[in-house]
């Protein structure tokens, strides 16, 4: 990677009020012409002018730490030479084609292929779809049409789309009041959230509790569900509260599906890409999933997403069987083709890991004067810290992350929320954030928790 490719020196950097009399006039055009339904603007109320690896300028010259990557889409920084110029190589030659293959085609499926996980390497179709939930939509019809059933065991905490039948896999049922397709054919079973596991077990058994009771789905034909098509999990849930399940959750649910030739659909969206220090969640359990969703960083920026399976699962697929006309853009595959090749090639996972555990450890030594901080979880640069009104009640305090986030934004760092009841931070900058960003990131961030704690 270039030398030169760095943030702005100064991030973080607030000179105005926010939003500033700029960015404030652009959001009036936008208030007046856009839907009021957008969420991320009154998370971050400014105009963007422009990005560079871990920071963002606004349009009054402000400048912010980025540990939001667009939800885990720049992973590898805003405006990374890489990928700009693959993208502008790309652009030069071909914008759209529809299937007909171009070199960044062929080129991005190789390059996929040789950093799959298990048995899916060489082994393996790749079918391009165009969002994330496009991508969980297309794998669950495939491991309907394989099976021949209907019925699709997801998590409680599962995020998995908000459009299409995908939407009944997504497991708050507040993006559901406004769908025009019901749940049906899908049934959820908890996630091993081991911080805020439902049923009374003995600590350690949370995953065994789980795929047993998966285990009885299967079995039992008078559990309720029909016969089941396929099993839908994140390796590490995302919008759930950033939860990395034990170590033997997804062996083991790999287990119980292959002995029941039930499709492992395992959801890297958000997950995959670098984000937990492998280029797919999954290595870290030794797992090979039937079925891979992949979307978000894998376009650097652009929409794209695929699902790349077990070959024998496409000897009878009909043609057509998932159409979409911007499927497998050649400049978002030209990008992916360069960020998978420089994830593989350079020392990124590697610091990854390593500078993820110190952030890790330093929200955790946060934790240890703090009252208001129940746990700290993650791998790699996949940092939740989910936060309560005390550690006795555990009872999650939603407005503290609030408060928490809107103190951050307003000191030059954006840190979204997510978690079953909105009260987890997560830490998602871009894997090429600069060690000092890190640094300035945290000290915010523990005297931002002070002064929110000294309110509650």
């Amino acid at each position: 990677m270039p030398a030169t490719f760095s943030s702005y020196p100064d991030a973080p950097s607030v000179k105005t009020e926010l939003p500033g009399p700029r960015s404030k006039e652009i959001l009036d055009v936008q208030n007046e012409l856009e839907t009021l339904s957008r969420t991320y603007t009154s998370f971050f109320p400014v105009a963007i002018a422009e990005g560079r690896n871990s920071s963002i300028r606004d349009m009054d010259g402000n400048v912010f730490v980025d540990w939001f990557a667009g939800v885990c889409v720049i992973n590898l920084g805003h405006a990374n030479p890489l990928v700009v110029n693959a993208m502008r190589g790309q652009l030069e030659a071909i914008s759209h084609i529809n299937e007909m293959p171009v070199p960044a085609r062929t080129s991005f499926l190789k390059t996929l292929n040789s950093t799959l996980p298990g048995d899916l390497r060489n082994n393996s179709r790749t079918m391009f779809t165009v969002t994330g939930a496009d991508a969980c939509e297309a794998a669950v019809s495939l491991a309907r049409h394989v099976t021949g059933r209907r019925t699709i065991v997801a998590f409680g905490g599962a995020y998995h789309g908000v459009h299409g039948g995908i939407i009944g896999a997504t497991a708050n049922r507040h993006y559901r009041e406004y769908a025009s397709l019901p749940s049906y054919g899908v049934h959820h079973l908890p996630y091993p959230y081991t911080y805020r596991f439902p049923y009374s077990v003995r600590e350690g058994d949370e995953s065994k509790s789980v795929v047993d009771t998966l285990e009885y789905l299967i079995r039992d034909t008078s559990s309720g569900p029909d016969s089941i098509a396929g099993v839908l999990v994140e390796p590490v849930q995302g919008e759930g509260g950033y939860i990395v399940p034990p170590p033997d959750f997804l062996p083991m649910l790999r287990e119980v599906t292959e002995k029941h030739s039930i499709p492992l659909i395992v959801d890297e969206v958000q997950s995959g890409v670098g984000r937990t220090g492998r280029i797919w969640a999954s290595e870290h359990s030794s797992i090979t999933p039937d079925i891979m969703c992949i979307s978000k960083a894998i376009g650097g920026g652009i929409p794209n997403s695929m699902i790349t399976y077990r070959r024998e699962y496409d000897e009878d697929l009909p043609p057509g069987f998932h159409l979409g006309t911007y499927r497998g853009n050649p400049i978002a595959l030209a990008a992916g083709d360069a960020i998978l090749k420089h994830l593989k090639e350079s020392n990124t996972l590697s610091r990854v890991s390593k500078v993820g555990a110190r952030v890790k450890a330093h929200f955790e030594e946060i934790a240890s004067g703090s009252r208001s901080i129940g746990e700290v979880r993650g791998l790699g640069f996949m940092i939740g810290v989910e936060l309560v009104e005390d550690r006795k009640s555990r009872a999650p305090s939603q407005s503290a992350a609030r408060s928490l986030r809107d103190r951050l934004f307003r000191k030059g760092v954006l840190m979204h929320t997510c978690g079953h009841y909105g009260n987890v931070m997560r830490f998602m900058a871009p894997l090429t954030i600069e060690d000092e960003l890190v640094g300035r990131g945290l000290e915010i961030f523990d005297s931002s928790l002070r002064e929110v704690e000294s309110e509650m």
